[in-house]
């Protein structure tokens, strides 16, 4: 294996939801397994679904006509946030430097370890991908790359269970096959952007020149252009996560729905779940933007300025009641729901006021100080508002009809549905 000044190597999880439904149930081994039922699309789907052209976001009608042998099961992200820690926490038992990325992937920083292991990167990436595979039941893509760009280029090379090594002598190489538009960081603008410029494959992106990169784009894309030269720029992110720009909830409901009061409750759900992390990291927001879709996948948004800072969700539900009052339309079919809150403020019930507000909004901060504590006891939708509570009935519904995951459904001797251990269950052998 080639030389490096620092060996970053970034891990993808191969088809990471559908995988862990195999890895927990070893009779869905070989099988075209898809997760999304409760959406009604397909959120992942195991490699034996995508030889079969089941893609992304197909509809489920759609992949019962194409692949009838299909096992469609409801997301069960309980259990895919339990093996997403296992993964990371395997990956820390060879670096401490490990940028917990997504769910079902990570970056780590292995230079060094080469020496005080005595062994190439190589050969300890292998020993990572094989303990990953024998421990979680399924499988793992490795790229290794002297910084963190060059290092998903590899992990993408191939899947799966593939391990990709790129040193800086052969990155061109590799850029030449790429297009533009798929590198981490260039979005479809950008790469509109850059075809009117001649520019189509990274490798072209990477021989401009330093001026016209600066010239023509922002400090971003020349970070990105410095990697592709082999130097490592983007540093790992290896704290835990302290604070946000913007949070977002999002949620999609089968069968769609013309009930007014029904797609009320699901957006008031939404921003009950959006506040509760608004109020986990001592925040709270002054702008809101929800939005409507309908069954043709149709979005309606509306964007709502709050008179003053908040992480209450009684006061965001009933400033979006008259604007969802204006954009509903009886007719139409909706399928999902969302919230963003923007302009995040830290700690915003810290400066007093001549006109009591602070009292007031000091007696609700300790208020939803309790509830958030019972929610953690007892379950996250243990307490709701009272304009949610039809969402919460629909919940169950899913799981009655089957599209909740069997651990909802499936208790431990003690447990109850308000008073849960939030523990999966495995019918394989998972360590």
């Amino acid at each position: 294996m080639a030389s490096f000044s620092r060996a970053i190597i970034h891990i993808d999880g191969d088809a990471f939801f559908a995988s862990c439904e195999q890895s927990r149930n070893p009779a869905l081994a070989g099988k075209p397994v898809i997760t999304g039922k409760e959406r009604g699309i397909a959120s992942s789907m195991s490699y034996e679904a995508k030889a079969k052209g089941v893609t992304r976001a197909m509809r489920l009608f759609e992949i019962k006509q194409l692949c009838p042998d299909a096992v469609i099961l409801p997301s069960d992200y309980e259990t895919y946030s339990i093996l997403s820690k296992r993964f990371f926490d395997i990956v820390r038992r060879y670096t401490a430097d490990v940028e917990e990325y997504s769910i079902d992937e990570c970056f780590a920083d292995l230079t060094g370890l080469d020496t005080v292991r005595g062994c190439s990167y190589e050969t300890i990436v292998q020993d990572i991908q094989r303990v990953l595979f024998d421990e979680l039941g399924f499988t793992f893509s490795i790229g290794v790359g002297p910084n963190k760009l060059i290092a998903k280029i590899g992990s993408k090379w191939k899947k799966p269970f593939g391990i990709t090594v790129i040193s800086k002598d052969i990155i061109d190489h590799h850029l030449a096959s790429i297009p533009v538009g798929k590198i981490w960081g260039i979005g479809p603008q950008t790469t509109s952007l850059l075809a009117t410029r001649g520019i189509f494959t990274a490798l072209e992106f990477k021989q401009k020149s330093k001026d016209w990169i600066t010239y023509h784009l922002s400090k971003p894309f020349y970070e990105l252009w410095l990697e592709m030269h082999g130097l490592s720029i983007l540093p790992l992110n290896i704290k835990e996560k302290e604070r946000y720009d913007s949070i977002q909830k999002v949620k999609t409901f089968t069968p769609p729905s013309s009930d007014k009061k029904f797609i009320y409750a699901q957006l008031s759900k939404n921003i009950e779940s959006a506040c509760i992390k608004v109020r986990k990291y001592n925040l709270a927001t002054k702008e809101v933007y929800f939005f409507l879709r309908t069954q043709e996948f149709h979005d309606e948004w509306q964007k709502i300025v709050l008179p003053r800072y908040t992480s209450f969700p009684h006061e965001i539900i009933k400033a979006c009641e008259v604007p969802f009052n204006r954009i509903f339309d009886c007719r139409a079919q909706y399928r999902s729901t969302g919230i963003t809150m923007t302009k995040l403020l830290q700690n915003p019930y810290a400066q007093r006021d001549m006109f009591g507000e602070y009292v007031q909004q000091e007696k609700l901060a300790r208020l939803y100080e309790g509830v958030d504590a019972m929610r953690k006891k007892y379950g996250k939708y243990t307490i709701l508002l009272g304009s949610s509570l039809m969402a919460k009935k629909f919940s169950r519904h899913l799981g009655a009809r089957g599209d909740a995951p069997a651990r909802a459904h499936t208790l431990f001797k003690g447990e109850t549905q308000r008073k849960r251990l939030n523990i999966p269950m495995f019918m394989g052998k998972v360590k």
